[in-house]
């Protein structure tokens, strides 16, 4: 605490002392006399009345430590006493900072009898000895609260009006009547608001509902770059006008609009809230929050920062909405379509993540310049924001590894998974190029493939092809063949090639029945994938790039626009999407001609299968006589030969055996009428010598 606050605290108390003390003497005033006392109340001699004994002076107050550095006033009667306090009370309006009370009611523009009002309701938190008077001077036992009934024959220039729902105490919850049938509202009694009493008392803090569903907005320390100053500018605009509109922040780079955000508010001298969409979408009454927040705002001027994470429902989006329609000062929206009611203006501003001249020179900074380019590597892969960046190339310093480019290439991994988790598998690449078994042009145009998604950065930034082309930047692939012939093992090994994510998407899960609902899906599945290049791999494409069908009614035209929704995400993200179906022929062509690559996975032939069988039990597996030669004439899949070895050597485990031909056999078998294949005993009679033999 500074030494000026310090000063004003201390002053601070010293009114409410006074105040308290005016206020009781008011209280005396109006409670009829002790009969035992009649007499010294007629002759004016207040310290023998009961109620001066009630009032207890001189005495410390347990709720409030500063009451006991109040002396006894010096008048003689209730009314002298009275003038004396009120005197003393006015001394403290010329102060060059006002006491809590007389700042709250310049603020809410209150006038002196509602002023008076508000301090007798929080005087119940702040001195045990006014319920009793509060009693006495309604005459009434039962009454030991204040009421407005009470209040208006108490204090000078009453107001009726003063309890309406429009005037600042019922308006910003600082006084409300607690219900209390049968009685009038006038007759009910009075509570001050804690967030009121404590303001009064000199603890500015957010108010205890509003804590519950906001919290402070996450600081950053690695500023901005050059070509984010700009949008920070435009926002600072904004914001400095009298009535500042809802300035609306627009982008893929979350922690930079946040950034945006508390300079703007710092630049204020604001601290900066932040309220989530789901936090509304919780049943939080919004009228109510709404008041508290104007409320909090008058007593403490503060930033919002709305945000729409994309995940809540439309409930808590529109909810998100009307706060940012209602909420008074500076308002920041982070949604992606916002709808305002009611008319409030509202300024878009842009928040671009870094360059990746930005984020090259960044890396650079840390990293240092190396032979191998890996400020260029990082950059030309991953789109961070500097809090990101910043995070994880301190993680990689901090790795005892001794190769801080290679740490913080895992660290950028790591950081860019969360947004995909919860939309898509990871697959943990694990085959590489000697697993895959494909004929030589087909892993030639693999190889291609993967050289391009890592030659991308200098082919599209450093040699220009980027400002040349609008469309088309994305690196897209169809991988066409039954199933078992090798595409997922396919994307594993260009993923392992490459270090990067491998995410598998079935897009039966992402199409659905509700119109627009495929296209959210898609939108939020690239959006995460876009700040790590992640691969990703759409399983069964043929569920959504089926034939365009003739519009017949909306939902045909409505599906031909998910399939273009998704042709364009495609063709603009930044890295490979891979997509893999049984049926190229229930394709549509005009899709076909969109992709970069079309690979074909034939169905492996007797030297593809003989491989197949040579590498498909581990050099831990222990077998005795197998012959690869016999078992490549089995008409199956490299995934079928897979399912096999497999079965079979579960059921060598089973029976304390070595992997032998009669149980590969017997598990071939059951692979044939598994995937609905006669078994031809043709193909199986070549073995009956062998396993005669064995």
């Amino acid at each position: 605490m500074s030494a000026h606050h310090a000063a004003w605290q201390a002053e601070n108390d010293r009114f409410l002392a006074v105040a308290l003390a005016w206020l009781r003497l008011r209280l005396e005033r109006r409670a009829p006399p002790h009969p035992a006392d009649a007499p010294r109340a007629r002759a004016g001699d207040p310290p023998g009345s009961v109620w001066d004994r009630l009032r207890g002076r001189g005495r410390p107050h347990p709720a409030h430590g500063a009451l006991a550095l109040l002396p006894p006033f010096s008048g003689g009667s209730l009314d002298e006493q009275i003038d004396e306090a009120a005197a003393e009370l006015k001394r403290f309006e010329s102060a060059q900072r006002l006491p809590a009370l007389l700042e709250l009611a310049r603020l809410f523009g209150l006038s002196r009898f509602e002023r008076d009002l508000l301090l007798l309701a929080a005087a119940m938190e702040l001195d045990t000895r006014i319920p009793a008077l509060c009693a006495a001077a309604q005459e009434d036992p039962a009454k030991a609260y204040p009421t407005f009934a009470l209040a208006l024959v108490l204090f000078d220039e009453p107001l009726w009006n003063a309890l309406s729902p429009e005037r600042p105490l019922r308006r910003y919850r600082m006084v409300d009547p607690v219900p209390l049938p049968p009685h009038p509202l006038s007759a009910s009694p009075l509570r001050a608001d804690e967030r009121i009493v404590n303001y009064l008392k000199g603890l500015d803090h957010l108010d205890e509902r509003l804590a519950a569903v906001m919290r402070p907005l996450p600081g950053h320390d690695t500023g901005l770059t050059a070509s984010q100053i700009p949008a920070a500018e435009r926002a600072l605009r904004a914001a400095a006008g009298e009535r500042p509109p809802v300035i609306h922040l627009l982008g893929a780079d979350a922690e930079t609009r946040q950034v945006v955000a508390r300079q703007v508010a710092a630049a204020f001298e604001r601290p900066c809230f932040r309220l989530a969409a789901d936090a509304l979408a919780g049943g939080a009454d919004l009228d109510t929050l709404t008041r508290l927040w104007e409320r909090e705002t008058v007593l403490r001027p503060a930033a919002l920062y709305l945000d729409d994470d994309d995940a809540a429902g439309e409930a808590a989006e529109h909810a998100l909405a009307r706060f940012a329609a209602a909420c008074p000062g500076l308002c920041f929206l982070d949604a992606r379509d916002p709808r305002l009611p009611g008319g409030r203006a509202m300024t878009t501003v842009e928040v671009r993540r870094p360059t990746a001249a930005e984020q090259r020179d960044a890396w650079a900074q840390v990293l240092g310049e190396d032979e191998g380019g890996a400020p260029a590597r990082l950059a030309g892969q991953f789109d961070l924001s500097l809090p990101t960046l910043a995070r994880v190339a301190a993680q990689a310093l901090a790795d005892d590894g001794g190769d801080p480019a290679a740490a913080a290439w895992e660290g950028c991994l790591a950081a860019t998974r969360p947004g995909l988790e919860r939309l898509a598998l990871r697959i943990e690449p694990r085959a590489g190029w000697d697993d895959l078994v494909l004929p030589a042009p087909e892993q030639a145009l693999l190889r291609q493939v993967a050289a391009q998604v890592a030659q991308r950065t200098r082919v599209y930034e450093e040699w220009g092809f980027a400002r040349r082309m609008n469309r088309g930047l994305g690196i897209n692939a169809l991988f066409a063949g039954e199933s078992g012939t090798g595409k997922t093992m396919a994307a594993e090994v260009i993923a392992r090639e490459l270090r990067l994510n491998l995410y598998r998407i079935d897009l039966s899960a992402v199409v659905s029945k509700y119109i627009g609902e495929t296209e959210k899906n898609l939108r939020r599945l690239f959006d995460a994938a876009e700040d790590g290049g992640a691969i990703l791999f759409f399983d069964e494409a043929d569920a959504i790039f089926g034939k365009r069908s003739e519009v017949k009614d909306s939902h045909d035209r409505y599906a031909n626009i998910e399939v273009n929704y998704l042709l364009q995400r495609m063709e603009a993200y930044r890295g490979l999407a891979v997509l893999a179906s049984n049926q190229k022929e229930a394709l549509d062509p005009a899709f076909l001609r969109r992709l970069r690559f079309v690979v074909e996975f034939p169905f492996p032939g007797p030297a593809e299968r003989r491989r197949l069988w040579q590498g498909v039990f581990p050099p831990e597996a222990e077998t005795h006589g197998l012959d690869a030669d016999r078992l490549a004439r089995l008409n199956l899949t490299g995934g079928s030969i897979h399912n096999v070895a497999l079965n079979a050597a579960f059921q060598a485990a089973h029976q304390g055996t070595p992997v032998t031909m009669p149980l590969v056999l017997a598990a071939a078998r059951a692979e044939f009428r598994k995937i609905g294949r006669p078994v031809a005993e043709s193909e199986l009679r070549w073995a009956e010598p062998a396993l005669g033999a064995a």
